[in-house]
Order: C-alpha cells, then structure tokens, then sequence
C-alpha cells in the first residue's frame, strides 16, 4: 500500500484533466443552474471546520426551496432538526461550503461550491415560509464555482431505479437504532418520539 504525498503526485497518477470538465466550471448560475435549483427538493450540504474535519448534512424540501438571489446567490433556510448545528458552526469557523443538488427522475446533479453566512433577519426568511412557518435562520451561500456532474455516480448506484428500492421492513426503525445506541430510551418511547417529531416538527 503507497499513499499519494502530493498533488503532483496525484495528477500524475490520475492523468490529466478533460478539457471538458475543465472548461465547465462556472462562476456564477446561468439559466440551466437555476432551472436544476428550481426542480431540486433534496441536496447534501457539505462543510468542514477550523481543524478540517468535514460534515455533510442532508437538506430537503418541495422543489425549489433553495432561493435563487441573484447569479451569484443563493439562499438555503434551515428547518427544525436535533440543534446540533455542524453545518453552522463550521459556517461560522470557515465559511467554505459545497452543495449538491438532485433532481429524482435526473442522473445528473448540480454542484456548488462558495462561501456561506448565517441569516436570521426574519424579513428575508419570510418568503421561505412553509405551512405558515418561517425558519428561524437560512445559509446565503455566496457561488464560486457551479457545475455538472455527469450521470455515472447515480446510475451506477440505481438511484431512481424503482427495482433497485429497499423493502423498509428489512432495515430497523430509526427509533429502535437510537434505543439500542444511547440506551436513552425504551425501543418503543424511541419511536414514539421519532413518529411525533416526523409528524408536527416537519416545519
């Protein structure tokens, strides 16, 4: 086993880039980025903080909840979730941020990498507003770079392949997987909390 030291190293193992995906990099969203932004309801927020250790944090919402601002702007509201706010936190420590858009039914996803600040004027928050409820705080993540991912990842993992779906019953219930890792709760007050929190802490 030989680790790679250096970039050098790693372009020269890796060989060198397409023109193609060299040339499609963006600075800002042109109409294709915001028509994929607007049909997306689901994307992975990626960040790291001061000491580099990286999170990802899943985010989703009906198609187009992620507002286009402007070319170079987008804004990300937050929902009700655990409070642990890593994604926050490393925004506050970093501010580098990338994000990963999907379409169902679309191989293809839509990455934006920027920087990110934390937003809580609830003026602006407003019109993020679902079943009368305004978040509380929202990401304006500032676009450096934009671009196309092909479809290779997500056909290779059949992602939209109805046939390629998990039966549910096969896997535990989040509930019992959080009684049997914290022993905080019984199995059954576990899911209990877990199905009430689904059912009135969406928004």
């Amino acid at each position: 086993m030989s680790d790679i030291p250096d970039q050098a190293a790693l372009r020269a193992h890796m060989g060198a880039i397409s023109l193609l995906a060299e040339r499609k990099v963006l600075h800002a969203l042109d109409r294709h980025c915001r028509a994929f932004i607007a049909l997306s309801p689901f994307l992975v927020l990626a960040s790291a903080d001061a000491d580099g250790r990286a999170d990802a944090s899943p985010r989703g919402d009906p198609p187009g909840f992620v507002q286009v601002l402007d070319d170079r702007s987008l804004l990300l509201p937050d929902r009700p979730g655990n409070n642990r706010v890593d994604s926050f936190a490393n925004v506050l420590a970093t501010r580098g941020i990338g994000l990963i858009f999907f379409v169902p039914g679309i191989d293809e996803t839509l990455r934006v990498n920027g920087t990110a600040r934390l937003l809580t004027d609830s003026e602006a928050l407003a019109g993020s507003s679902i079943a009368g409820k305004a978040p509380r705080t929202g990401l304006v993540v500032a676009v450096e770079e934009a671009f196309f991912h092909c479809a290779k990842a997500v056909r290779r993992a059949r992602l939209w392949d109805p046939a390629a779906q998990v039966e549910r019953s096969t896997f535990p219930s989040l509930g019992r997987i959080l009684a049997e890792q914290t022993q905080a709760f019984s199995v059954e007050e576990a899911e209990r909390r877990t199905e009430d929190s689904y059912r009135t802490r969406m928004y």
